[in-house]
């Protein structure tokens, strides 16, 4: 399994993690009815992606919004993402932010503080 896509919905954000290159995106609201279940297949793949990583891993993170149970399994993703970079492949989060939306730049700060990742902020035009 190659690629690795969720296409996004008004409730849910559209996901695509090409593991041939090691690219993973995540855009749109995530305010999905079951976090959990949402995110599992996600984590999962990140699971079989780790047993044999790229060199290099790029996150790209383009949440419009997220609620807080999506939040927690947004965590279990970057806590994936961490076990990734250990086991030796260049892991860089970059964290999408509109100028306007400071609860979205405190959102990846507290991630970022959380994890030892290198992150990026990115400030987007709203």
């Amino acid at each position: 399994m190659e690629k690795f896509s969720i296409e996004g919905t008004p409730k849910t954000p559209t996901i695509n993690f090409d593991m041939v290159s090691g690219h993973l995106e995540v855009k749109g609201r995530s305010i999905p009815e079951n976090s959990i279940e949402f995110y599992k297949p996600l984590v999962e793949a990140l699971e079989r992606y780790a047993q044999k990583p790229q060199a290099a891993t790029n996150v790209n993170i383009q949440l419009e919004y997220f609620n807080t149970s999506s939040s927690k399994c947004i965590l279990d993703v970057f806590k994936k993402l961490e076990s990734i970079q250990k086991a030796g492949s260049a892991t860089t989060i970059n964290w999408y932010y509109e100028e306007d939306d400071e609860d979205m730049l405190e959102a990846g700060e507290d991630y970022q503080a959380i994890i030892s990742i290198p992150f990026k902020m990115i400030e987007v035009d709203g």
